[in-house]
């Protein structure tokens, strides 16, 4: 079955490796795809559409993946037609148990030929530049939650527990600095312990900096000021997610938007039977985590406090409008969820999906 946008094109089917390409070839006129393997060094790639025909008359597909958008890049600049597709959206059999790079290149030939592939947004070099970036601050927490974790938890077998409030801040760090062991292993395990986590602050502090100075650089300021806007997001965050999303209007739907961060729960439904579960967390975790964490700020009571009325001196009185009545909606939700569940964990994740909306509504708003 040929979809009628696909007709008349050679569509190549390509499952992509570090060192090496399997390309299926099927021609508009045919249906058994002609099976290559090539090197996936760029001059390779151009002699293969050369021998194949018009570049203008090819229509490429591969998996999204660690290779990243290069292959991409490179055919677009051949006037290739090139599509990145979503992995996790490829059909599959439940009894196709075989898996070789030439059957995938197989079957992305034909299933785009027909298609039935999803393709990704693929970013610019200088927003996918960026996006690295962000991400390389995510991987930085999480470096310093485990510092932070591994010397709590060497504390706590020698018996020592902080009970002067909440950790990490200035009254813990001077309890910290009073700890001692007399044995001399024990000391020097410490010493090693408070030198990493001191090392993975000033890591985290350092690529912050780098990533500030991206704030008022288009096309991330509009994301950073609107999406600053609202409650338990900064500016920093809004950075991260609009550099995960960068192209809001891809999606059609607050729904859509909220699949795309797998803050959406899975169904099995059929005939009168319904069945719902968790999460899918199918979607970005990136963005994810940043709504998770944001959607804790909604525990409270809805307010305006000085660090948040800072940021909405800078956006239009209709996002701050639009900012504040999500706050009332989700702080009242919040509490209603509350009540009802046991796990406020869960609950975050329900306000993540709506605050999820309200951040797609704001930056496809008109103004």
């Amino acid at each position: 079955m040929t979809s009628l946008a696909h007709r008349g094109y050679i569509h190549l089917g390509m499952d992509v490796s570090r060192d090496s390409i399997a390309v299926a070839i099927l021609g508009p006129d045919t249906d058994v795809p002609v099976i290559e393997k090539i090197s996936s060094d760029p001059e390779s790639v151009r002699r293969l559409v050369k021998r194949v025909g018009r570049p203008s008359g090819v229509w490429a597909c591969y998996e999204a993946g660690p290779t990243g958008y290069e292959l991409y890049r490179l055919l677009s600049s051949m006037k290739v037609r090139c599509e990145v597709v979503a992995p996790s959206l490829v059909p599959k059999g439940r009894g196709d148990r075989v898996k070789t790079d030439k059957r995938d290149a197989r079957k992305l030939a034909g299933l785009h030929r027909a298609g039935q592939l999803t393709a990704v947004a693929v970013p610019s070099p200088a927003q996918e530049a960026v996006r690295d970036l962000c991400r390389t601050r995510g991987q930085m927490v999480g470096d310093l939650t485990r510092a932070r974790n591994r010397l709590t938890h060497f504390l706590l077998r020698h018996g020592l527990v902080y009970r002067g409030g909440s950790k990490w801040t200035r009254r813990h760090e001077a309890w910290l600095a009073t700890q001692h062991f007399d044995d001399a292993a024990l000391a020097l395990t410490y010493r090693h312990y408070r030198a990493t986590l001191a090392l993975r602050e000033k890591s985290l502090e350092d690529v912050e900096a780098d990533l500030r100075g991206y704030f008022a650089t288009e096309p991330f300021a509009d994301a950073v000021v609107r999406l600053g806007g609202y409650r338990g997001m900064t500016h920093m965050g809004g950075l991260c997610i609009g550099a995960e999303v960068f192209d809001w209007r891809r999606f059609p739907r607050a729904r859509s938007f909220m699949a795309f961060t797998g803050l959406t729960c899975w169904e099995d439904s059929t005939g009168l039977s319904q069945q719902r579960g968790s999460i899918t967390r199918a979607g970005n975790s990136k963005i994810r985590a940043q709504l998770v964490e944001s959607a804790w700020a909604y525990q409270f009571q809805p307010a305006i406090g000085e660090t948040l009325r800072q940021r909405l001196a800078m956006v239009s009185p209709a996002t701050s409008a639009r900012s504040w009545s999500a706050q009332t909606r989700l702080c009242r939700r919040f509490h209603a969820l509350a009540q009802r569940k046991n796990v406020k964990s869960v609950v975050a994740a329900a306000i993540a999906r709506e605050l999820a909306g309200f951040l797609w509504a704001e930056m496809t708003a008109a103004d």
